[in-house]
């Protein structure tokens, strides 16, 4: 037989083109051959979870890819990785005795540039729901102030905007020590903007922001109907750009949506990269919880985080928070965490979803796609209509539950096939039509849902 390596870096190759990047890097992260004997290749793992994982989940597609590399192979025996689990005793039997603090600090914010050393691209998961937003932030950090300036991220709260653009700036930070990088919220920006107008000191305020290689603005949003931060920040933009500087912005929605924001401003941004970061999806909630357990020290079993991931559907803080949570319970209680302690913390603290009538979905989408609300009920077949009224179907359908016969009949009687037609038209369009996706997500920060 080949080298072990070689044999499984090439199945590892095939692995990684048939499942998404955030599964990939989750449970095939620290695994290697150990041995082969009699067509049995021992496969060794970081800990028991993913052993039990890799064996219910991804045994038959690793068997596959092992045959395709080398046809004498007829199974595959996993072993936890002995030294991984001294590691772990080791930091368990610390904890036990009192060496370890509770997992809920943060490192300190670097007062020269802002940045949390924390955000980097290492700790950030990637998904199919931020994989576009990830390939822009990479885009960027290999070409500064030339590929996609500025760069806006958008998305609703916990979604990972800070995570990302601060990854960036920290990126640049450490591979190019000369480059000036400074991250900031908007609403900092205002304050300053503020206490130099007051104290007549405008040249000095400007100074400061110009001199940056890479600037990093968070919560555009704040400047809504703020004609003088506009302003500043319109000089600022112009000066940076022209100069081949950084420009990252953030916002909980596209500039386009911004209200009271200047069209001058949307405009610049659009020269850029506009990317949206949706919530995350089932798949990519399973990566975080079991990425964030990992870094915690906390055994949940695959029951538990698949629990989790269907009960939370929020955001990335909701996810995090909640391990944070259960692995300082594990800790005060000295045991693992059960499938009931889970169920009762989730009975317990999960936040209810926001309550939407239909209506007002109705007509928040009527109004996105300038059409007349009464359209959506009426018989019509018009062009203009049919997609929103099907996009309708599809967001009561997949984001409030709701069944079939009930959307159709609220929305003029339908019959039920026809909402099922029109949720799995949806569907088929957003696997090939990015900009139907953007459509969706823009709505969805809309319904704040």
């Amino acid at each position: 037989m080949r080298d072990y390596k070689e044999l499984w870096h090439s199945v590892l190759v095939e692995i990684e083109l048939a499942i998404s990047r955030a599964n990939f890097t989750t449970w095939f992260k620290d695994t290697h051959i150990v041995k082969e004997e009699g067509g049995t290749v021992v496969l060794s793992v970081p800990n028991a979870f993913a052993k039990e994982w890799l064996m219910e989940r991804y045994h038959t597609m690793i068997l596959k890819a092992l045959r395709g590399v080398e046809s004498s192979v007829h199974a595959i025996e996993y072993v936890v990785n002995k030294e991984e689990t001294r590691r772990r005793e080791e930091r368990a039997l610390g904890d036990a005795l009192g060496m370890r603090e509770l997992p809920l600090q943060e490192p300190q914010i670097n007062k020269e540039d802002g940045l949390n050393p924390r955000y980097t691209f290492e700790t950030f998961i990637i998904g199919p729901f931020n994989e576009l937003a990830h390939a822009a932030a990479q885009a960027v950090i290999k070409k500064p102030g030339i590929m996609y300036n500025p760069l806006f991220i958008y998305g609703s709260t916990g979604h990972g905007k800070t995570h990302l653009i601060q990854a960036i700036g920290n990126f640049v930070k450490n591979t190019s020590p000369g480059k000036k990088v400074f991250y900031m919220t908007s609403e900092k920006f205002g304050q300053d903007c503020m206490n130099a107008l007051q104290t007549q000191k405008m040249s000095v305020f400007k100074e400061k922001y110009r001199k940056y290689d890479v600037l990093i603005m968070d919560d555009i949003q704040f400047f809504s109907e703020k004609q003088k931060f506009q302003e500043e920040l319109f000089h600022l933009f112009n000066t940076l750009y022209d100069n081949n500087k950084q420009i990252i912005f953030s916002s909980d929605k596209h500039p386009h949506f911004i209200p009271g924001l200047e069209d001058r401003l949307k405009s610049r941004f659009a020269a850029g990269m506009i990317v949206d970061i949706p919530p995350p999806d089932q798949e990519s909630r399973i990566a975080i919880l079991m990425n964030k357990s990992r870094t915690q020290d906390l055994n949940l079993s695959p029951e538990i985080i698949e629990y989790l991931a269907h009960s939370i559907s929020g955001n990335i803080r909701d996810l995090e928070g909640v391990v944070n949570t259960l692995a300082v319970h594990a800790q005060l209680k000295g045991r693992e965490i059960t499938l009931s302690d889970a169920r009762n913390f989730i009975k317990n603290n999960a936040k209810p979803k926001k309550s939407v009538a239909i209506k007002d979905i109705v007509k928040i989408i009527s109004d996105f796609y300038s059409i007349e609300e009464e359209s959506i009920y009426e018989k019509t077949r018009r062009k203009e209509v049919i997609k929103p009224r099907q996009i309708i179907m599809y967001i009561l359908r997949e984001d409030f539950n709701i069944s079939y016969p009930s959307i159709g009949q609220k929305l003029g009687g339908r019959d039920h096939t026809t909402v099922i037609h029109s949720c799995e038209k949806i569907k088929g369009d957003l696997k090939e039509d990015q900009s139907l996706s953007q459509e969706i997500n823009q709505i969805r920060n809309l319904l704040a849902v």
